[in-house]
């Protein structure tokens, strides 16, 4: 809407959207931001060494593997899940109302990052013989930023009250 008001000035546009203000994101959201970021970076990281007779993705042993050629799925996956900490701050700055929790979504698919980068970095590597194939720095790389996605949105649900209902409420 495009109106004046004598009172405030010049004409201002308003679109119906809260104002964004940065000042909202605390430490716990920084945290996760950082952690998404990290895991992100993660999967341009080497990830797998293939010893001389090793065989994964394609490739033939010796070789090295990122996470991004790896993982033709779970890459898509972990992307998604870096974005989480961002959608958060996002939704935090510009002070949405939510149903649950902020920061209990995040955790959710932190969990679920973290599970699924430990799952495919100890039970399940790439390639015909996981005796043949070691890991690098970029799967650590992305153990740590799930870690630091996890913990950051549990320090951004412990700030958030939860209202609770009465007993025999559904």
């Amino acid at each position: 809407m495009l109106g004046r008001d004598e009172r405030l000035g010049p004409p201002r546009i308003s679109l119906g959207f809260a104002a964004m203000n940065i000042s909202r994101v605390q430490r716990g959201e920084r945290i996760a931001i950082i952690g998404g970021i990290l895991l992100a970076v993660s999967l341009i990281l080497t990830w797998y060494h293939l010893d001389k007779n090793g065989e994964a993705g394609g490739k033939m042993g010796p070789a090295d593997l990122t996470g991004w050629e790896a993982h033709s799925t779970m890459r898509w996956l972990l992307l998604a899940a870096a974005i989480a900490p961002l959608i958060l701050a996002y939704i935090i700055a510009r002070d949405h109302k939510l149903s649950w929790p902020r920061g209990q979504l995040t955790s959710v698919i932190a969990i679920a990052a973290f599970g699924l980068v430990f799952y495919a970095g100890l039970v399940d590597k790439p390639g015909d013989s996981n005796s043949l194939i070691g890991l690098q720095w970029g799967w650590i790389v992305s153990v740590i930023g799930s870690g630091l996605m996890l913990a950051g949105s549990v320090i951004r649900q412990n700030e958030t009250e939860i209202k609770r209902k009465p007993p025999g409420t559904i």
